[in-house]
């Protein structure tokens, strides 16, 4: 499947929710935390844009999502990849790693 330029910016943040949790079941508070640390604090996802992405996941059955406790003893819905998201993830990070390849290209053309 062929994507614009446009449409991977836009499902950045899915893929890197994904990413996330191929790790392992995490909160949302979790997953951005994550995305920041790994990406030393370069990419940072908006609290309403995570779980806009995390609904829009779990309604395309790629996270399951179910209640537990935090590690502060709160309530919070915990998300977990599915097998749909490990197959969507490893498609993604295709596509991804192609068009950072291609982007890197131009930048620094030989």
């Amino acid at each position: 499947m062929k994507r614009s330029p446009s449409d991977l910016l836009q499902g950045s943040v899915e893929m890197l929710i994904l990413r996330a949790l191929a790790w392992q079941t995490m909160h949302g508070y979790a997953i951005a935390r994550w995305i920041a640390s790994r990406t030393d604090d370069v990419l940072s996802v908006e609290t309403a844009a995570l779980y806009q992405a995390l609904h829009r996941l779990e309604r395309r059955g790629l996270v399951a999502a179910s209640w537990g406790v935090s590690e502060n003893n709160r309530r919070a819905k915990y998300y977990e990849l599915t097998q749909a998201g490990r197959h969507a993830l490893r498609a993604e990070s295709e596509t991804w790693r192609l068009y950072a390849s291609a982007v890197a290209r131009v930048l620094d053309p030989a």
